[in-house]
């Protein structure tokens, strides 16, 4: 059941997340968002730090005398592409949207940060965290390094991700693996160029590319079990300007997903070796560069079934998803690097109206308001339970 307190000022919170649509960031760039951000948590008594990350914002408030220390966080960027919704609130900057809903995670996580100001229902440690960078190269990581957990210990973290193509309210996660790895990665191929008209006197990066590419393909089937999951996508291939030139580079742009460290491992040795291989067959030499790698996103046991039962104590059993049924999905997340450093789980918030529902990272996709209070309730349950009262 929604808490009345939060539908209350819902209207209010509705207009926060329209104005940070209006005006989406990119990663490391969010800084009036952080901005608007750490005055509203300062207006409601947060000891606020800034600059983790860069753009990033943590609010604390500790209640009474509890020892336990809970972290709940939010990602703040918006991604790199250009609205086409012709809603009122749309993006007001060209080639920048907030297509994957993090406008609505930070609304979500400031309705429950007001609530929780106000009524301060619990006894212990909370601290808010506003990530930058969750898009592009890791924000979750820099923060981290700049010493997030340092600062602000905690004995456990939760985050929280709509997904429009669920229906509204329902709640889903499992224990273990629920995301996979991302690591991409550009490969550069030198060769020699020349004149279309004389191949015999040029190493051609292009052919050897295409061979490259189609190589590439057999890794999953023929070198990971198959019982196994991991996908290699070329999604990149730029050479040459004309038609009758070969150039002398070549530059592929490649992705790779699994659901293991050690399929991951595999897959990265195997691309190494058969690129390598490849390009000396066609005379040229190749250089692999890493650009960013995100590790599987592998949920705690012991607090997965606790934000489950949260959820069902919340708003029922029959809005939980059952985690034996709920499968893992290629898609990746950088708070996979939170995990790895801090037991904690991480959901799904289903957010789907049944009507015109357009998946994440489309130009026509829209965060449902609706569901800003159910996820804010959400997170305050969990506060309660996790920090309970004396």
């Amino acid at each position: 059941m929604l808490i009345n307190e939060i539908l209350e000022y819902e209207a209010e919170m509705i207009a926060i997340r329209r104005d940070f649509h209006q005006h989406p960031e990119l990663g490391f760039e969010e800084f009036r968002t952080s901005q608007r951000i750490a005055e509203l948590l300062t207006e409601w008594g947060y000891e606020v730090h800034r600059g983790l990350g860069g753009t990033g914002v943590v609010g604390t408030l500790k209640v009474g005398d509890g020892e336990k220390r809970l972290a709940l966080r939010a990602d703040m960027d918006a991604l790199p592409m250009q609205e086409l919704t012709e809603v009122p609130w749309r993006s007001t900057v060209a080639g920048k949207m907030h297509a994957c809903g993090h406008d609505g995670h930070c609304a979500i996580l400031l309705s429950a940060a007001r609530y929780l100001a106000e009524k301060r229902p619990f006894s212990g440690t909370l601290h808010l965290i506003f990530q930058p960078s969750e898009e592009s190269v890791g924000g979750a990581r820099r923060m981290m390094e700049d010493g997030l957990f340092t600062l602000f210990p905690c004995d456990a973290i939760f985050g929280l991700h709509d997904m429009p193509l669920l229906p509204a309210g329902t709640f889903v996660t499992k224990p273990g693996a629920l995301m996979a790895s991302s690591d991409s990665m550009t490969i550069t191929l030198q060769g020699k160029g020349g004149h279309g008209s004389t191949p015999e006197n040029c190493r051609d990066p292009i052919v050897a590319g295409a061979a490259i590419i189609m190589a590439l393909q057999t890794i999953v089937s023929r070198n990971v079990d198959p019982q196994e999951a991991a996908v290699v996508t070329v999604g990149s291939l730029q050479s040459g300007a004309t038609h009758n030139i070969i150039p002398d580079k070549a530059e592929l742009k490649l992705n790779m997903r699994t659901f293991s460290q050690q399929v991951r491992e595999s897959v990265k040795a195997r691309i190494q070796t058969l690129v390598q291989a490849q390009a000396e067959s066609f005379g040229l030499t190749a250089r692999i560069e890493p650009d960013f790698g995100y590790p599987v996103t592998v949920n705690h046991v012991k607090e997965t079934e606790f934000a489950l039962q949260v959820a069902r104590d919340a708003f029922g059993a029959d809005s939980v998803a059952d985690p034996q049924q709920v499968k893992s999905v290629m898609g990746s997340e950088d708070f996979a690097f939170m995990l790895e450093a801090r037991p904690g789980c991480y959901l799904w918030l289903g957010t789907g109206t049944g009507e015109n529902d357009y998946a994440v990272h489309h130009p026509l996709y829209q965060f449902n308001d609706a569901c800003i209070s159910t996820g804010a309730t959400y997170w305050v349950r969990l506060t309660e339970a996790f920090l309970p009262r004396r």
